[in-house]
């Protein structure tokens, strides 16, 4: 197979300082708008990647909201990605939206987020999502699949109508330091304007593609 003739040639639009926002979370929700009004394939969809005994894992994941502190994700716990955040509670994300020929990347401290929005968040969720997430040891061995859904099955009966929020599982807050916009243009000269989080206040710089 022959990947080196593979490429596509980016010219939809251009990026300049000017046009950002000077507050990058105020940028990126009016990206994340146009992705979502251009009907971009999964928008909120971002790899979050972590670093555990010194070694980078990344995962896709659903971001469930963005405002003036970062990004919020929710997840078990006890995950790799958990166990990861615990063990170095950083992460990096990046956003890529082929239909607008974007890509975002975000860089910052992870904490999470306390009980109560992680409960209000969970009683939102569809009911079988909720027994899901008391079924599924997320990230270990499974014995088959269908030990998987005759567990769900008993928690199910167990759980009739109310579902409480498992302890192990809750949402993650990312603090960016760092916040790239990255907008593809011809001949690979591609616009990159970075804020940095600098002295109390956010630092905006164009990037060589």
């Amino acid at each position: 197979m022959d990947l080196h003739n593979i490429r596509d040639e980016y010219s939809k639009q251009t990026l300049s300082r000017s046009q950002c926002d000077p507050n990058p979370l105020k940028q990126f929700e009016r990206w994340l708008n146009e992705a979502i009004h251009a009907k971009a394939n999964e928008p909120t969809a971002m790899n979050v990647a972590t670093v555990q005994n010194g070694k980078p894992t990344a995962r896709m994941v659903l971001l469930k909201e963005v405002n003036e502190q970062g990004f919020v994700f929710f997840t078990n716990y006890q995950s790799r990605k958990g166990q990861a955040i615990s063990e170095n509670p950083y992460a990096a994300l990046t956003f890529f939206w082929p239909e607008l020929e974007r890509s975002v990347r975000i860089e910052g401290c992870v904490s999470r987020l306390s009980e109560a929005d992680s409960d209000t968040y969970f009683q939102s969720r569809p009911y079988t999502s909720r027994i899901g997430a008391w079924a599924s040891a997320q990230s270990q061995e499974l014995e088959s699949k269908n030990a998987l859904v005759a567990k769900a099955a008993l928690i199910a009966a167990q759980h009739p109508f109310h579902v409480p929020r498992p302890p192990h599982w809750g949402g993650y807050l990312v603090k960016p330091e760092r916040i790239e916009f990255w907008q593809g243009r011809p001949s690979r000269l591609h616009d990159r304007i970075c804020y940095q989080w600098q002295d109390a206040q956010w630092v905006k710089v164009r990037l060589s593609p």
